[in-house]
């Protein structure tokens, strides 16, 4: 494996270490394609900003100091700048546009929450057995991915619905079929696998596998060691053959500025 396009930084307020640290553990492992996938800036109805993402007023220089870094260290490693975003359908528009303001060269989609966390301050790795919630979900995912603006979707089996399997299957199903139709791989992600969460979800695996979705691999790294997770890696390589997934290696970016 030498591509990862989903790390993040301090800026994040929920991640350590330097860019430059990321880059140098990544670029030392043999990684050659690397992007910073931070969390995009977000101001809720309410004025307020979330305390997990990139504060609006730094994201220029977020931007700007990780494509400086991409010239110092161009002879070793290729790295793009861009942000995790969810697909918000009433403020996608502004979103996108204040990401290529930014600076931002490219997009994952994380749908962490349902909507303006002042309006739906409950995040989808939340237990929940509310199929509403679950089918929700499901339609942002897929409407996002239909925009052609990600480049990928970050841990789509993040929803943690612990109601009925069959609504569960229906539901996520509908996602790996919009990959399928979109060409937007989904992400076996490896800091679900580090950190023991509820995902990579193996029914969720399986629905993948059923429909040849094309799947990606993300380290999702939080902390400069994790710039490479071999270990984590082993595991995901396990995931492709149990699960049968129809695995593309380093997915194609999409470039926000052509």
């Amino acid at each position: 494996m030498d591509y990862n396009y989903h790390t993040h930084t301090k800026r994040c307020h929920h991640a350590d270490g330097t860019p430059e640290e990321y880059i140098l553990r990544a670029a030392g492992c043999g990684i050659r394609y690397m992007g910073f996938s931070d969390h995009s800036p977000f101001i809720c109805a309410d004025g307020q900003q979330s305390n997990y993402r990139v504060r609006a007023g730094e994201a220029g220089d977020y931007c700007a100091e990780i494509k400086n870094l991409a010239d110092k260290y161009s002879d070793r490693i290729d790295i793009k700048v861009g942000f995790e975003m969810e697909y918000y359908p009433d403020n996608f528009d502004k979103m996108l546009e204040n990401a290529v303001n930014y600076g931002a060269e490219y997009l994952i989609l994380g749908q962490h929450f349902l909507g303006d966390e002042s309006i739906y301050p409950d995040p989808s790795a939340a237990p929940t057995d509310d199929t509403d919630s679950l089918r929700m979900y499901a339609e942002l995912v897929t409407a996002g991915m239909k925009t052609g603006k990600f480049t990928y979707v970050a841990h789509p089996d993040i929803f943690n619905f612990t109601g009925d399997i069959e609504v569960y299957r229906t539901q996520m199903r509908k996602i790996c079929i919009s990959s399928v139709k979109y060409g937007i791989p989904l992400e076996i992600n490896f800091l679900g696998i580090r950190g023991k969460r509820h995902y990579p979800d193996c029914e969720f695996l399986k629905l993948a596998g059923e429909e040849k979705a094309p799947v990606t691999f993300g380290f999702d790294a939080h902390e400069p060691y994790d710039a490479y997770d071999g270990k984590s890696l082993k595991t995901a390589l396990m995931y492709i053959k149990e699960y049968n997934l129809n695995y593309i290696g380093k997915p194609e970016l999409i470039l926000l500025n052509k």
